[in-house]
């Protein structure tokens, strides 16, 4: 029974009749409610759709576009990350969270949420149980930011570019990006999407520095599909002869990133919500509030835009 309710999840979010909130929300309820019979078989189809899915987006994207927004959001990402590291190191020992634990939430929070635990936990030795807890803390507040971020962007009318800029510098994951973005309009689709792959690059310098202080001989891992979402976007710009079968791949994107957030919804059980504790998703809360309210009054404010 179990297993039928887990496929016909997948088959509606596939369909394109339901929301990526609403794929997020029924895979939420199925792994609270229910055991989850292929839990590390979603979780490893997880991952690679989400690369797959992001891949299949970049042709809808023109690589001027992508080249402008992401030259405008580096510096913005970059002042981001700073800031989260060090405010968020600060706020772990203050109440007192495992020094590998806090590291890795803070860098879930400051780059793009699993993807960048999964990459520096390794490299950080931290063991199961210490992934599990940031893991957990970080995606509990990923799936509240992309139920909750659209109703705030409407209710404070938010142009399109405001709420993709908002979305990528305060939304964990990659997946919950897009969902929030592609719902709020094209426009918004293409500014988070490409601000938030350039805040996943910095993968890369935060593993290499982690693993210098830390003389860790751990593989580093690259994230190669943000540069084949580049080279789609270059061939859609390249070759507007194409654009008809190249729209059709980016609908099978978003269509992929909507299955993305169902399969990851149903990862979080009541065990993970046991394993979090408070501190860590206190740390993690209190953290994202910054990050989110902070960056909202910026944009605001226009003191930073695209």
């Amino acid at each position: 029974m179990n297993k039928t309710l887990f496929f016909v999840g997948i088959i509606l979010s596939a369909s394109g009749l339901i929301s990526p909130p609403w794929a997020l929300l029924g895979g939420l309820v199925y792994g609270l409610v229910l055991v989850h019979p292929l839990h590390v078989e979603s979780k490893q189809l997880s991952r690679f759709l989400l690369q797959a899915s992001v891949v299949a987006l970049g042709f809808g994207m023109n690589l001027h576009e992508v080249v402008r927004v992401g030259r405008s959001g580096f510096v913005y990402t970059a002042l981001s990350i700073t800031t989260v590291m060090v405010v968020g190191i600060g706020l772990g020992y203050l109440i007192h969270v495992g020094k590998k634990s806090s590291f890795l939430i803070c860098a879930g929070t400051a780059i793009c949420g699993g993807s960048a635990i999964a990459a520096v936990g390794p490299i950080a030795e931290a063991n199961e149980e210490e992934m599990a807890v940031s893991l957990g803390a970080v995606f509990i507040l990923n799936s509240v930011a992309l139920l909750l971020f659209p109703v705030v962007g409407l209710a404070l009318h938010m142009t399109q570019t405001q709420f993709g800029l908002w979305s990528a510098l305060a939304i964990h994951d990659t997946s919950s990006v897009v969902g929030a973005t592609a719902k709020y309009g094209a426009t918004a689709l293409a500014v988070g999407t490409t601000v938030k792959l350039v805040r996943a690059l910095w993968i890369v310098p935060l593993s290499l520095l982690t693993a210098a202080i830390l003389k860790s001989k751990a593989r580093i891992q690259w994230p190669w599909f943000i540069l084949l979402f580049c080279l789609a976007a270059l061939l859609t710009t390249l070759m507007p002869v194409f654009h008809p079968a190249f729209a059709v791949f980016s609908h099978l994107g978003k269509i992929g990133l909507t299955v993305t957030l169902f399969l990851i919804g149903t990862g979080l059980s009541k065990e993970t919500l046991k394993k979090v504790g408070l501190r860590p998703l206190l740390q993690g809360l209190t953290l994202w509030i910054i990050v989110g309210s902070g960056s909202l009054l910026l944009i605001l404010l226009n003191w930073i835009h695209i």
